[in-house]
């Protein structure tokens, strides 16, 4: 591989939402170099995060309609069997339940789990408590999608968290999506749940760390149950 080649797959690609915060942490660092310079090149290294936060690259996706692929990078926090927020009209039934909680040191975008059609988009306030905390899910300001798959209907919430203050979604209802695909993006550390029906089994472990749109979160319809982990 060429230096070019190593220089083009490192400057991953920036989102077009983050354009305007990256060119206001530049001048605000600018005109705090007046003020004293050291404010500056720390205003500088914000400018370079500012810019990291908003990266958005390519991901090589599993093309299979039995896996459920991860919506977002992160580290794992929760699986667990929970009743699925009301306002997703998925019923009352317990639902087998993968959080992904995004730091802000993750990419921010959030893909399609699965291929199907948005069914539903239902926003809701809420607080912003820490969004690693279970009532988390319920509690804090969120918009949760339900996209009718061939498995059935699944739930994907994207859930602001303590930091965050600005969820962005860019599906609408009856769209299609498929896996892998863009549809949204949270400032800054947060949380996306995705709520699978009876069938799913998890394929991965908690605090294992997800690649969005890479890393198999479920599966249906296999035999084999649920994944076991060590620490190596």
């Amino acid at each position: 591989m060429s230096l070019i080649d190593t220089v083009r797959n490192t400057l991953v690609p920036v989102h077009k939402e983050g354009y305007r915060f990256i060119a206001i942490f530049f001048v605000v660092s600018l005109v705090l170099g007046f003020v004293w310079e050291p404010l500056m090149w720390i205003g500088f290294a914000l400018t370079a995060w500012c810019a990291y936060f908003f990266r958005d690259p390519e991901r090589m996706t599993p093309i299979d309609e039995d896996l459920v692929i991860s919506p977002a990078d992160g580290r794992v926090s929760s699986i667990a069997t929970v009743i699925p927020p009301e306002e997703l009209g998925l019923g009352s039934e317990p639902m087998l339940r993968i959080s992904v909680f995004m730091n802000v040191f993750d990419c921010h975008v959030n893909r399609a789990p699965m291929s199907g059609t948005v069914r539903r988009i239902a926003y809701r306030a809420g607080k912003f408590v820490n969004a690693e905390l279970d009532k988390a899910s319920l509690e804090n300001e969120r918009n949760g999608l339900v996209i009718e798959t061939k498995h059935g209907a699944i739930g994907v919430v994207q859930i602001a968290g303590l930091v965050a203050r600005r969820i962005l979604c860019w599906t609408t209802e009856n769209a299609s999506l498929e896996t892998g695909e863009r549809f949204g993006l949270i400032r800054f550390g947060s949380r996306l749940d995705v709520f699978l029906p009876q069938g799913a089994e998890p394929r991965v472990t908690l605090d294992q760390t997800a690649v969005g749109g890479e890393t198999v979160l479920a599966e249906f319809g296999s035999a084999k149950g649920p994944v076991i982990s060590r620490r190596a």
